[in-house]
């Protein structure tokens, strides 16, 4: 297992290198309503680091480029997305092109994972740290 440092500083390292699809959902997903709770970017979650990650629904949003494509990239995120979701997380992946293409399309699917629907009202989300 990777030390917390070395997996922090990653994070880290990765939220000052992101790339334009990352901020520009970074951007867009602080304009939707989520009283009570926030994303996190480039979170360490076991021994990965996620894209975003909503503490309060166990939520976490891939964006992916097109080297996902490669057999050996998929297979390690089938990998990576099958030990977090037997952690109890949820997982949505977004290409990068879907950013670029229909941004609004993105935000309602995040909202709907958030709420239920895209009808739902917004209610307060509260998460609680593990220790």
């Amino acid at each position: 297992m990777v030390s917390t440092s070395i997996r922090r500083a990653t994070a880290r390292k990765l939220r000052a290198d992101t790339t334009p699809h990352e901020r520009l959902l970074w951007r867009a997903l602080k304009e939707l309503p989520m009283e009570g709770t926030h994303f996190r970017r480039q979170a360490p979650i076991g021994r990965y680091v996620v894209d975003f990650f909503c503490p309060a629904k166990r939520l976490m949003i891939e964006l992916d480029g097109g080297h996902h494509n490669d057999d050996e990239t998929a297979e390690r995120d089938r990998e990576r997305q099958n030990w977090l979701e037997q952690e109890g997380y949820r997982v949505i992946r977004f290409w990068n092109s879907d950013i670029n293409g229909d941004l609004t399309a993105v935000l309602e699917r995040i909202y709907v994972e958030l709420y239920g629907s895209r009808e739902a009202e917004v209610e307060p989300l509260k998460h609680r740290r593990r220790r």
